[in-house]
């Protein structure tokens, strides 16, 4: 398998509920480097404009209000099926049906507030680090 790169966010909650650390362990545990990190605290703008692609989903202004509520880390994983593990890691967006032991089953509280962010995706991945990070950010 190749390496590839994969783009993360713990969500306002997860800072709040102050589960970084205990997240980037399960990262670093996965054997998912860490590339690029960066706190942010997105404005309104800044988080449609990530979320662009749910501009028409009912749920679009509820998850852009969320995500500009409290500082966010951003990060630049890196390591083999990157995409799929951090996804497997991350667990279902409902924590009632994420598996025993993922980052959402142990720290998300529901649906809307589900502690983290991953691409879905190899084209989705390098949009959304483009949207955080310069190529002199990401080593």
């Amino acid at each position: 398998m190749d390496s590839e790169r994969t783009l993360t966010i713990i969500k306002p909650d997860g800072v709040e509920q102050r589960n970084v650390g205990d997240i980037i362990k399960k990262f670093e545990e996965s054997q998912l480097r860490i590339k690029a990190a960066k706190m942010l605290h997105l404005t309104r703008e800044q988080a449609e404009g990530f979320y662009a692609v749910h501009r028409e989903r009912n749920f679009f202004n509820d998850l852009t209000r969320y995500m500009s509520s409290g500082p966010i880390l951003v990060l630049v994983l890196e390591g083999e099926n990157a995409i799929d593990r951090l996804r497997d890691l991350m667990g279902a967006t409902d924590p009632k049906k994420a598996a025993k032991g993922t980052i959402r089953q142990l720290y998300a509280t529901s649906i809307e507030k589900n502690v983290i962010h991953g691409s879905d995706g190899p084209v989705t991945a390098k949009t959304e680090i483009g949207y955080f990070f310069s190529a002199l950010e990401v080593l």
